[in-house]
């Protein structure tokens, strides 16, 4: 096929390397996954200057595999490398991102929500065809643990430092002692990281994926706050609430998910003590997609078609909110469901933070 006339060559020439940019990235990623699962960053991490044979000597694995991992790294900028010596090392703000977990900037758990992305290609290929979703429970394990290690980091970084405290009231009465439900709490980070920043408070997390359910228990033993927090298999339109309700309810990174969010809202105001609130944990996004076309709003939208438009179509009404929904649809669909006082609270880059109130 000749170029057309009309092509300007020197865009061609520009968008091919953007192409060849992706398509290094996204072979990449396996690579991502190979140095998290068998400890490479984590072993470069503050070791200093290294060889290949020396990185495998210390995680065990076989040099002319780690030479060749190295060298990828180093072409993407993760890695630097030193010619005169052959050596490489992790800088330490790569080691922050790459092999501190307790870091807010720790980013590889979205390396795992990009592998299950790639496993479940086929299956969102066919959802293309026939407009079916694709239910959360349907997807590759992988996005489970990954959803939660991608996110724990943020919420660990903000949650309790500034996002309770810019809601009306709500600290206090945590602190003094408080009834807090979190909806689609997945693996519970959200739901534990609550508990023990509270200690006067009980927290109940509610999912309806059983698989995380079962995590979010074995998380809470391990974290020492079972006594304080439960996790019940339940939707976000009839989990059960307490006698005068919640004090707090909270949404974190999932009411776009839901196929009928409005009845999740209108639910959630019922659910609710008279003077309580619902928490609105959302991407970040503006209200229109010219907004939105950056590379945050790329993998948003990524994820958007893969994971959080499926999931929506899957379940009854399917109104497919999207990841990228912005705040303006997300306060019609809190204000149709009966809330009277809807406002932006806090924001991150990755995030909005919003208050509902009766």
């Amino acid at each position: 096929m000749a170029i057309d006339a009309t092509v300007d060559e020197a865009k061609l020439e520009q968008f091919v390397h953007t192409v060849v940019g992706d398509l290094g990235a996204a072979m990449h990623a396996a690579l991502v996954r190979i140095g998290d699962e068998l400890g490479l960053y984590r072993a470069m991490a503050g070791a200093g200057a290294m060889t290949s044979a020396e990185l495998a000597e210390r995680t065990g694995t076989a040099e002319r595999y780690v030479r060749e991992w190295l060298a990828a790294q180093a072409a993407g900028g993760y890695v630097s490398y030193d010619a005169d010596s052959g050596r490489y090392s992790l800088p330490p703000e790569q080691a922050v991102a790459l092999a501190d977990e307790s870091s807010p900037f720790f980013m590889l758990g979205g390396f795992q929500v990009a592998s299950a992305c790639v496993a479940d290609q086929p299956a969102i290929t066919e959802a293309f065809r026939t407009g079916d979703g694709v239910g959360w429970h349907e997807h590759d394990d992988r996005l489970f643990a990954g959803t939660e290690r991608f996110f724990r980091p943020n919420y660990r970084g903000n949650l309790v430092n500034s996002w309770i405290p810019a809601l009306d009231g709500v600290q206090a009465k945590l602190e003094a002692g408080a009834r807090a439900a979190d909806v689609g709490c997945g693996h519970g980070a959200s739901t534990i990281l609550m508990a023990q920043a509270f200690p006067a408070s009980t927290f109940v997390g509610y999912d309806y994926h059983d698989a995380s359910i079962d995590a979010a228990r074995s998380a809470a033993r391990d974290a020492g706050v079972s006594e304080r927090v439960s996790f019940e298999i339940a939707g976000a339109a009839d989990y059960p609430s307490p006698e005068g309700g919640f004090d707090l309810v909270c949404f974190f990174d999932c009411l776009h998910d839901m196929g009928d969010p409005v009845g999740a809202c209108r639910h959630t105001l019922r659910a609710l003590a008279p003077d309580g609130t619902a928490m609105l944990v959302e991407p970040n996004a503006g209200d229109r997609v010219e907004d939105n076309l950056n590379p945050v709003g790329r993998v948003f939208y990524c994820a958007s078609t893969m994971i959080c438009t499926p999931n929506s179509l899957d379940q009854d009404v399917g109104l497919a909110l999207g990841a990228q929904a912005g705040e303006a649809r997300l306060a019609a669909v809190a204000r149709e469901a009966g809330f009277t006082r809807f406002r932006r609270a806090a924001e991150t880059p990755f995030n909005l933070v919003l208050e509902a109130r009766p």
